[in-house]
């Protein structure tokens, strides 16, 4: 793959424990993880242990369009860094503590399908749904 990786990032005003627990579990992961409010993630789960399972789906909320994340955990810090593989792709979510707020960091290998920034924004707009969710509940 020779690419670049791409990297995008929120700062979240909630500690780290909660920025943990709501980007781990799945009742969580099925409220924030999706780039678009017209799309949905109607079912998701998560082994979280090395060579476990995180799986997700994600739809339009019109059924016009779904598909199927599947990736398995290659290396657990809990609360601060995993990283998982995704169809021959890799990706890294760190966690650090910035004053009384967390930044979460995703790095990842882009595919060839779609344009850098495309994939940026998508996996940006899905993180900053996060930070939204994380924040309001």
């Amino acid at each position: 793959m020779g690419k670049e990786k791409i990297t995008v990032k929120a700062t979240i005003n909630a500690d780290k424990d909660k920025v943990w627990d709501y980007y781990t579990t799945p009742k969580h992961i099925t409220k924030w993880n999706f780039a678009d409010p017209s799309w949905h993630c109607p079912s998701a789960s998560n082994d979280m242990k090395v060579g476990g399972t995180y799986k997700a789906r994600m739809e339009a909320k019109d059924g016009s369009f779904g598909f199927g994340f599947e990736a398995v955990y290659t290396e657990i810090e809990a609360k601060n860094h995993f990283t998982y593989e995704f169809g021959g792709r890799l990706a890294s979510v760190s966690l650090h503590i910035l004053n009384n707020q967390t930044e979460i960091v995703v790095v990842f290998d882009p595919e060839d399908e779609h344009p850098i920034d495309m994939q940026k924004n998508g996996w940006q707009a899905i993180l900053n749904n996060f930070k939204n969710y994380v924040e309001h509940s």
